[in-house]
């Protein structure tokens, strides 16, 4: 059975940053296999995709508003990819889900439907 868990999230003002962890579990499988993403929900909206890397780490994809802000990176031998996100903005608070996608590439983060979630972690930016 594949468990992820988020960690990092918290409340910050306007401009801080902050850093999400999130850890598959030793029974989830080869983490190193699959490529894995970031989504975010804030209150009464959607699930948004925030951004995504390959199987291998070289490849990373980000949706627009958080290009140049957010950096996500993983460490296969940790199971743990990671969203590091400065500059954040009060519209950056949501909670933040942690999902592995059913493939390697990033576009399978993006338009895959057969992801496997987190509970998700709270970041709050205030102004």
């Amino acid at each position: 059975q594949v468990q992820l868990s988020e960690s990092g999230g918290g409340l910050v003002q306007a401009g801080d940053s902050l850093r999400l962890s999130c850890k598959m579990s030793v029974s989830g499988g080869n983490f190193n296999n699959y490529a894995l993403g970031w989504f975010r929900q804030a209150p009464g909206k959607e699930r948004q995709f925030v951004a995504a890397i390959n199987w291998g780490g070289g490849v990373t994809y980000y949706t627009d508003s958080v290009k140049g802000r957010f950096t996500i990176g993983r460490d296969n031998a940790k199971s743990t990819v990671y969203l590091q996100m400065n500059n954040l903005k009060p519209e950056d608070t949501a909670v933040y889900l942690c999902a592995r996608a059913s493939g390697s590439a990033t576009t399978d983060v993006v338009q895959g439907t057969s992801h496997i979630w987190g509970q998700g972690t709270q970041v709050t930016v205030s102004s």
